[in-house]
């Protein structure tokens, strides 16, 4: 309870919430795009060099390799269970169910950056391989929605074989050389190379600003979430309530899935917050180029508006009681 109240007083927690406020109440506060894609590009440098220098750090990279596996199945099994907890919960089209399972199945990069500041500031480690498992679980989740679509259309068309590649070749370019997949995997791979003595190195840059510059991330993303509020009108209490059952649902995968690798309590409790969290910025982009008639209000609105907030604000700290309750032990 202490952590959690801690979380809801901390500087990041707050600025989100004073750009909520701002955003509701029509101030003309207002981050750049320009700086906002900045800060972006050095949210994920920097936990990609911390995740590699952490890895570096690691006896045998075989270590690893179990981690890995598991987050590539569950990115891709993932959207499975939200599509058909979607077509209970709700009303929607299923191309709109299959876009939406595809943002449950993949990772949000900012709810992570907050669960591993969380964990900095109780003294928690976490194992360095953790970020490796964020960057595997971008992609494989699209590839599930596409094909749940696919399948989807098939079944709409009586049995006819809906024709087409299940991924056109530009919409797998835009997935795999993705800005966020490019620069995760880009700066644990440097990371990694040049080990803790490298990201020493870069640490007046990449370590001790780290929490300011989340800051007014998340004081930006306060803003963009009160600006979509109009399109929450589109959010019936059946969807809202799956925007809040599925990261539990993810989070107990999370939980056995850190549990059966034998994590750290740190390990445990980021893996529980990949799963649980929801993409709101590659997979957006990859469903506008795959599935143009799918709704974007439904899952943009779903996944920022409903789920990023829980999991921030909620979420981060019950995952990492359960973590230190279970993993500790």
């Amino acid at each position: 309870m202490e952590a959690a109240l801690n979380n809801l007083i901390s500087p990041m927690i707050l600025a989100f919430g004073l750009g909520v406020l701002a955003g509701i109440f029509r101030s003309d506060l207002e981050i750049p795009d320009s700086v906002a894609k900045g800060l972006s590009i050095y949210l994920m440098l920097a936990i990609g060099l911390k995740g590699g220098a952490g890895l570096a750090e690691t006896p045998s990279v075989l270590e690893a390799v179990p981690g890995l596996i598991a987050a590539l199945l569950l990115s891709f099994f993932m959207p499975f269970i939200a599509f058909a907890l979607l077509k209970l919960m709700s009303g929607l089209k299923a191309v709109d169910r299959a876009a939406v399972a595809a943002h449950y199945g993949s990772v949000s990069v900012v709810t992570f950056a907050t669960g591993a500041e969380f964990l900095r500031s109780l003294g928690v480690d976490s194992e360095g391989y953790v970020v490796a498992m964020l960057a595997l679980m971008e992609t494989p989740a699209i590839v599930t929605g596409l094909l749940l679509a696919r399948w989807a259309a098939e079944e709409a068309a009586a049995g006819e074989k809906a024709r087409g590649r299940l991924i056109e070749p530009d919409v797998l370019r835009e997935v795999l050389l993705n800005g966020s997949i490019v620069l995760l995997v880009g700066g644990f791979l440097i990371g990694w190379a040049t080990g803790p003595a490298g990201l020493e190195a870069v640490g007046p840059l990449f370590i001790d600003p780290f929490q300011g510059v989340l800051c007014l991330f998340l004081l930006d993303m306060g803003l963009l979430v009160a600006r979509r509020f109009a399109g929450f009108q589109v959010l019936r209490p059946p969807l809202i309530a799956f925007g809040l059952i599925m990261p539990v649902i993810g989070a107990a995968l999370g939980l056995a899935t850190g549990l059966l690798l034998g994590l750290s309590v740190g390990g445990v409790t980021l893996v529980m917050v990949l799963a649980a969290s929801a993409s709101y910025i590659a997979v957006p982009a990859a469903m506008r180029m795959a599935l143009p008639q799918a709704d974007p209000s439904v899952y943009v609105s779903l996944s920022l508006g409903v789920t990023f907030p829980f999991n921030i604000i909620v979420g981060v700290p019950i995952y990492y009681w359960l973590a230190n309750r279970l993993a500790g032990a």
